[in-house]
């Protein structure tokens, strides 16, 4: 199977200006596209069935004790590197990629590095096959990316700025909250009530990164309850 002109058009259209991110690393800022929205724009244009992504190679590079938050408390810091093919109508592209943890629990950090440098490689898989997928960040002047006011592809919207120390702390405040917890009942209303949806939403937590509270959150409810797991 081809792929076909629609799939053509789409893959050689422009980047949406309001699909990219920006972050600082090292004093400088680098621009991005979220993981979600690469997935989104593969579904959209390839077809929910016409694409497989499959992981290779994860790999722990460094792993350390290292203080985090405003009190220095203990935690670990660790560093994985991926490697994932994505494959669309038979053509096999791979990318590699790296992630980082960073959390008091070493457990946690070690399953955030995981999800995140196995995003990090699919990301730099799909690029390779055109603009919506973040070929066009590579440009410097970034010809191909415009501001379009009526993206293609689900959009969300940014309320601050990314700040990965904020968004760490957060993390760290939430597991903490659910160990605290001694009822399941309680802890259901916490995650589901307005405030939390807002404090996820306001550090722009990522879809792997909520999805690793919503465990710590069931794990907790199952404890509470006494429900073995099957």
């Amino acid at each position: 199977m081809s792929f076909t002109e629609q799939q053509i058009e789409d893959l050689d259209a422009p980047l949406s200006k309001g699909a990219v991110k920006e972050r600082k690393q090292g004093g400088t800022k680098l621009s991005y596209i979220e993981g979600w929205h690469a997935i989104a724009e593969a579904n959209r244009i390839f077809g929910f069935d016409g694409w497989t992504r499959e992981t290779l190679d994860v790999k722990c590079v460094s792993e350390r004790e290292r203080s985090i938050g405003q009190n220095g408390d203990k935690g670990f810091g660790v560093t994985y590197i991926a490697k994932v093919r994505v494959i669309v109508h038979g053509v096999a592209r791979e990318g590699c990629g790296a992630g980082h943890g960073i959390d008091r629990d070493p457990g946690q950090a070690h399953e955030s590095a995981i999800k995140e440098a196995e995003t990090d490689a699919m990301k730099r898989a799909l690029m390779t096959f055109g603009n919506p997928f973040g070929l066009a960040l590579y440009d410097k002047a970034q010809s191909n990316v415009i501001d379009d006011t009526r993206p293609k592809g689900p959009q969300k919207q940014s309320i601050m700025p990314d700040d990965f120390s904020a968004r760490v702390e957060f993390m760290v405040e939430c597991r903490e909250a659910i160990a605290g917890f001694g009822d399941a009942d309680s802890l259901i209303a916490w995650w589901n009530s307005d405030e939390q949806k807002e404090n996820r939403r306001h550090h722009q937590l990522d879809a792997n990164q909520i999805d690793a509270l919503k465990q710590a959150v069931i794990n907790r409810r199952d404890v509470l309850t006494g429900k073995k797991a099957a």
